[in-house]
């Protein structure tokens, strides 16, 4: 097919792609209380109670390298990404189908290796497998998972929620993951070098489990229904805080102000940074994959949540429309723009000096 005149994919980009195909659909049943635009779907059920429905696909090479990431811990993580955005929704996930795509690579012992980390992972999480599809393929794995959650209807927390003076709070810490994925990129890279050389990895256990092994943070949840905390809106940061936080932001038609120098952050991240010349802010602000909580909560709400550990305030919420801003250490401030992991931009590996910014 000649190609002139027609639009790239990459021009538009995930989510302005996402709009695209998607803004001519309707909703047909009274039922569906919100389809696409959410971590999310939400479908009434009965008694005052919804389900949240969530869908990802994980293309080998795109999302994983299987060089580096064992089968056990990428059929682990792959239901925690999906188990992440229910909970993202305020929704406690109960269920999952699978769907596999494999090419004749890969034997039915590796299948086994595959499904252990899926398994493990609805063990820990209390999820049923509910079914799914397996069939062939000619691109590698594929691996495509749908989490289902429920909630009372009061209870869902959608990203349009924000109000001016907000608090924005974030649970755990951030970077950890990109550091990991830097890592490991930069060991496959020696390996492929010099095959003999066996990978040192003792001094980022962490980050590394940070990339390969995320949890999906249904405690915060615990955490926050204990305190008598609601909150306003919420995001799972899968692509990065400055990506998540515009999200918030263009739904909820507000603004945003976030500090440097209260991201929480872990030593070891900080190492990483240091050791690939990059800013730690870059690594919160823009790695991804994290798969903590973003959100806000009313700002009378702070002294509950103030000596909560895994809970950090990091900035409010403005009323000057989609403007985010960074308050660095000095006083300046600079516009944050979205600079997560695009999955249709020309180039597949984001590497750590593409994603440096003004910091």
């Amino acid at each position: 097919m000649d190609q002139a005149g027609y639009t790239p994919v990459s021009a538009l980009g995930e989510f302005r792609l996402i709009d695209r195909m998607t803004e001519k659909f309707s909703s047909y049943h009274d039922q569906v209380v919100r389809g696409i635009g959410d971590d999310a779907a939400v479908v009434k059920t009965a008694d005052g109670m919804v389900d949240v429905i969530s869908t990802d696909l994980l293309v080998e090479k795109v999302h994983f390298d299987l060089s580096y990431v064992p089968l056990k811990h990428l059929g682990y993580k792959s239901v925690i990404v999906n188990l992440s955005d229910v909970v993202a929704m305020n929704a406690q996930p109960y269920g999952i189908t699978v769907s596999v795509g494999v090419s004749n690579r890969f034997p039915v012992e590796a299948l086994d290796e595959l499904y252990a980390g899926i398994h493990q992972a609805c063990q820990q999480y209390k999820v049923n497998l509910l079914g799914g599809d397996t069939t062939s393929s000619k691109v590698g794995l594929v691996i495509s998972i749908t989490a289902i959650g429920r909630a009372k209807e009061e209870k869902i927390v959608y990203r349009s929620g924000a109000q001016k003076n907000d608090l924005i709070c974030v649970s755990g810490d951030l970077g950890g993951a990109y550091a990991g994925y830097l890592v490991l990129e930069r060991e496959r890279r020696v390996f492929l070098d010099k095959p003999d050389l066996q990978p040192d990895l003792s001094d980022y256990d962490y980050v590394v489990g940070r990339q390969l092994k995320p949890e999906a943070r249904v405690d915060i949840l615990q955490i926050l229904e204990k305190a008598g905390v609601q909150p306003t809106s919420m995001i799972d940061i899968s692509d990065g805080v400055a990506s998540e936080l515009n999200h918030i932001c263009n739904q909820s038609k507000c603004g945003a102000k976030i500090y440097s120098n209260k991201m929480p952050i872990d030593f070891q991240t900080v190492s990483v940074s240091n050791e690939f010349k990059i800013s730690q802010n870059t690594f919160a602000l823009n790695g991804g994959e994290d798969y903590e909580l973003l959100f806000t909560i009313p700002l009378a709400d702070f002294s509950k949540i103030q000596k909560v550990p895994e809970i950090q305030v990091i900035g409010s919420i403005t009323e000057e429309e989609n403007r985010v801003f960074l308050i660095l250490n000095d006083g300046s401030q600079i516009d944050l723009e979205a600079e997560g992991f695009d999955h249709f931009s020309s180039d597949e590996i984001i590497e750590g000096n593409e994603l440096e910014q003004e910091l």
